[in-house]
């Protein structure tokens, strides 16, 4: 089976720089991996403690966000380094200069040698690990050196490999983890029947950061405008397949209605497509000075980094990817406690499947459910007042893992 990971992730490896001569993406994660053994060995300071916390990309960064922040308040590890790494582009461009960090990189690719320059450069005192990340190498080489372990918002389901009779191989990865903080009953229970018990449920950190996120002072005073007395409605991360569905609604809406859209991807291609999909009066959020905003009944968000501040001026939430993979961050609008849509592939998301089943949230497949949700909402039909309040709660609720994580790693003696 090591065979198998080798051969698999030498492909997948592979396919990446074949890619990345016709694809920007694939050419930016090579481009970042040139020369690293030489350019980290610049960067670390030889003198320090370090800290290393992993995430695959923008995602699971918002997921270790609130610990990496922890970690640097704290009097406790306030003077250790903190390396963070992605493996995605889209994780690394964005949070590349982040400042609550010392240094940020990519982590390269996952072979044996790789991992062992990698970790020896580092040193790290213990590494953090964010939700699906079970790199082979890197962990067997953090094991063998007898550096702690851990992942956080863990998420574990019955068909993943782990669990399978074949699985024995995946299964150390698992095992390499000295903690395992995960997010429900449900995943400690399926680590309980492979007997790994070094788990606590403590939810999802994400949590946390949207909450915080909730509570910090933004301004806008256009968006703030248009908004005003007009049913508002926020659709964020939004792919192709979402956009044609939403463009229907919009088209045909009355002007009760006004739509902020931030689409996943930003390139000037995409948004074209967007404009080209809406017959009613449109603008760029670039474009806002100095404009009138009774003129317009659309926003376009051509930049990154708003969305989880934008949600405050909606009265309804859309949340993108649910006809391709799944769904994005729902937890930046329900902090609202407004209501959340998304398409119909959210199951393997557990905050999504627990606001489903608390009427907090909703799940369509076609455009007329979307508009019978919409207008629900707007009707006052759909989500009242206890929705709102179970909303609320959920969150409420499920706040404090960041503190829950960071006191068992001190009583485990990291700090």
């Amino acid at each position: 089976m090591q065979l198998f990971y080798i051969i698999f992730t030498r492909l997948y490896f592979f396919g990446i720089r074949l890619a990345s001569i016709f694809n920007p993406k694939a050419a930016t994660i090579i481009k970042g991996h040139k020369n690293w053994r030489e350019n980290l060995q610049n960067r670390i300071d030889k003198n320090s403690k370090y800290i290393w916390v992993h995430c695959a990309s923008l995602g699971e960064f918002e997921q270790g966000r609130p610990l990496i922040e922890k970690f640097k308040s704290d009097p406790l590890t306030q003077n250790y380094k903190i390396l963070l790494s992605f493996f995605s582009p889209s994780g690394y461009e964005i949070r590349k200069n982040y400042n609550q960090v010392d240094i940020v990189c990519y982590l390269p690719f996952d072979t044996k040698r790789n991992a062992h320059d990698f970790i020896k450069i580092v040193n790290p005192k213990f590494a953090v690990f964010v939700k699906y990340e079970f790199w082979h190498f890197y962990l067997t080489e953090l094991k063998n050196r007898t550096i702690p372990t851990y992942i956080i918002s863990a998420i574990f389901r019955k068909n993943q490999m782990f669990f399978k009779s074949y699985g024995g191989f995946f299964l150390k990865s698992l095992k390499s983890f000295k903690h395992i903080f995960v997010q429900d009953e449900n995943s400690k229970k399926l680590l309980s029947s492979k007997n790994i018990n070094n788990v606590d449920v403590c939810g999802d950190t994400r949590i946390d950061r949207v909450v915080k996120i909730a509570s910090e002072n933004y301004e806008n005073r256009f968006l703030a405008d248009f908004s005003r007395n007009n049913f508002t409605i926020v659709c964020g991360s939004t792919w192709p397949d979402d956009e044609r569905l939403l463009s229907e609604f919009i088209n045909k809406s009355s002007d009760d209605y006004k739509f902020i859209i931030a689409p996943h991807e930003t390139d000037q291609k995409h948004l074209d497509a967007i404009k080209q999909l809406v017959d009613v009066p449109t603008i760029l959020l670039s474009e806002i000075e100095n404009k009138n905003p009774s003129d317009y009944k659309l926003v376009i968000v051509n930049s990154i980094g708003l969305l989880s501040k934008l949600y405050r001026f909606g009265n309804l939430a859309y949340i993108g990817g649910g006809f391709g993979k799944g769904i994005h961050n729902i937890l930046e609008a329900a902090v609202y406690e407004i209501p959340v849509v998304f398409g119909p592939n959210y199951q393997k998301f557990k905050e999504a499947v627990d606001l489903v089943k608390l009427d907090a949230s909703f799940s369509i497949k076609t455009q007329k459910e979307l508009s019978n949700i919409i207008i629900g909402v707007f009707e006052g039909s759909i989500f009242d007042v206890d929705a709102r309040f179970m909303a609320k709660q959920y969150i409420s609720h499920s706040s404090g893992s960041t503190q829950h994580i960071f006191t068992k790693m001190h009583l485990i003696g990291e700090f």
